[in-house]
């Protein structure tokens, strides 16, 4: 164990639980509880989206390719969160805003039927827990690095931390901690940038790279095939991700929630670039050094300092964290509106908090089970990406513009691409031994099907009615 390192830890795990504990407020609704009593600013949207949407992958993953790629590396994670935010602030968020509904099964109840509701429901839950153990996989690797603990406690440490606040103050206790590790985080990125570029220049490296072999160092559309599936995946998840629409609803206005939307896609723009910079600058710092931890991890080991070193340590978890809490959140919501309700319609509202604080447990739960399953970060979190893209995406986008019930359509379209995805993580936790292709080439394949089954159920639906109505003349 580091003993600084250590103390850092104790300081900041002290003090989002300060902010978390001190920023909730008594509650005594759902909507209390997870949004926040409807009542965010724009401020606080873009503050807690751009902290929830600059995760493990963002910091981590990230460097770590372009290191290795150069600046085609953006595409991973930052073309897909700057596309994600820029359409659902000009064209998603209205509509979603205007409709009555607290969560995505709401919506698909009304446009499908109750029973692709319920499938829609495990499928959104789903997503949450892979989500939310992916930011716990990068957690147990980044702290054991540095605590000397095992994989396996460092999980319980950093999981811990997270479900005390969360389910003390809800979706207010996470937004507060959220902007509070919004600073973190971005202070931490640019420190280390201009830290790297006081070392190297962007010239240096790339007649370095060039000596390497690595001419396409700074070819943006290298790899193109691979990152465009990437882009692809994480876009169509994110778009219809139930993260997005919770901030929407808990917004205080349509002109405040687009505000948070559009801030929150300029200044990822800028920290993705920032990180894709820091990766490329750290070349000339690593190119002879073959190592086992992530890149951000040496950096901090070994070129840092205690004290910078210590500030970085606790940025990087910051960025973990304030993605993980998000995704716990979430997950409860549809966990305790989705499920509990449904089947304990007329049980009082008193109960609702503490139902959804041991919702909260739950799910921290499950995705803390599924984080002892995988420990590839990239892996988990495109896993979890692969479920809404293919099972939800096209049903869920439909339903926000559709007027009328389509209901086989609905059932079609998420069984096929739900299915689907469900055998590709299965086959990728090896539970079943499945020849089937590996994420993200297994996209477009998740996506044909779920898009077969819409237009199928469409077809049958047209078929139908037509019969229905020559049955009656």
């Amino acid at each position: 164990m580091r003993p600084g390192f250590f103390l850092f830890l104790l300081v900041y795990f002290a003090l989002i639980l300060f902010v978390g504990f001190i920023f909730s407020r008594r509650m005594k609704s759902l909507e209390d509880f997870f949004l926040a009593s409807r009542n965010l600013t724009s401020g606080l949207i873009y503050l807690s989206l751009t902290a929830a949407w600059f995760g493990a992958t963002s910091i981590l993953v990230t460097t770590d390719e372009a290191f290795i790629s150069g600046v085609s590396s953006f595409w991973l994670v930052g073309m897909p969160a700057v596309l994600t935010l820029i359409a659902l602030a000009l064209f998603l968020a209205r509509p979603l805003y205007r409709l009555s509904i607290i969560t995505l099964p709401d919506l698909t109840e009304l446009r499908y039927g109750r029973v692709v509701r319920h499938l829609s429901s495990f499928l959104i839950i789903w997503y949450m827990v892979v989500l939310a153990s992916s930011q716990m996989v990068a957690l147990g690797n980044f702290l054991k690095i540095f605590l000397g603990t095992s994989y396996f406690y460092s999980l319980v440490l950093g999981t811990t931390i997270v479900l005390v606040y969360s389910m003390s103050g809800g979706l207010r206790s996470v937004v507060f901690t959220d902007c509070f590790q919004f600073f973190l985080l971005v202070s931490g990125v640019l420190f280390l940038f201009f830290f790297l570029l006081g070392h190297n220049s962007f010239e240096e490296v790339r007649l370095l790279a060039s000596g390497l072999g690595k001419n396409y160092y700074f070819n943006f559309f290298h790899n193109l095939k691979e990152n465009s599936l990437i882009t692809l995946s994480f876009t169509l998840a994110w778009t219809i991700s139930p993260i997005a629409l919770q901030r929407i609803q808990a917004a205080r206005g349509i002109q405040q929630a687009r505000r948070g939307l559009l801030a929150t896609a300029s200044t990822l723009f800028l920290l993705y670039a920032l990180v894709v910079f820091v990766g490329i600058l750290s070349l000339p710092l690593f190119f002879r050094i073959k190592f086992e931890n992530p890149l951000i991890s040496e950096i901090i080991s070994s070129k840092a300092g205690l004290f910078f070193g210590g500030f970085l340590f606790v940025a990087v978890i910051s960025a973990i964290l304030s993605t993980m809490d998000t995704a716990i959140n979430t997950g409860a919501l549809t966990l305790t509106r989705d499920f509990y309700q449904q089947v304990f319609p007329s049980q009082k509202t008193q109960r609702i908090v503490s139902i959804s604080r041991l919702a909260t447990l739950a799910v921290g739960i499950m995705a803390f089970l599924v984080a002892t399953r995988f420990q590839s970060i990239l892996k988990t979190i495109g896993l979890s990406s692969e479920i809404m893209a293919e099972g939800y995406f096209v049903p869920g986008l439909a339903m926000i513009f559709l007027k009328k019930r389509l209901p086989l359509a609905g059932l079609l379209s998420l069984c096929l691409g739900g299915g689907f995805s469900l055998l590709s993580f299965l086959a990728s936790a090896r539970v079943f031994p499945l020849n089937l292709p590996v994420w993200p080439f297994s996209l477009p394949y998740g996506l044909a099907l779920s898009l077969f089954g819409f237009f199928l159920g469409l077809s049958m639906e047209w078929i139908k009615n037509k019969q229905k109505t020559r049955f009656q003349s």
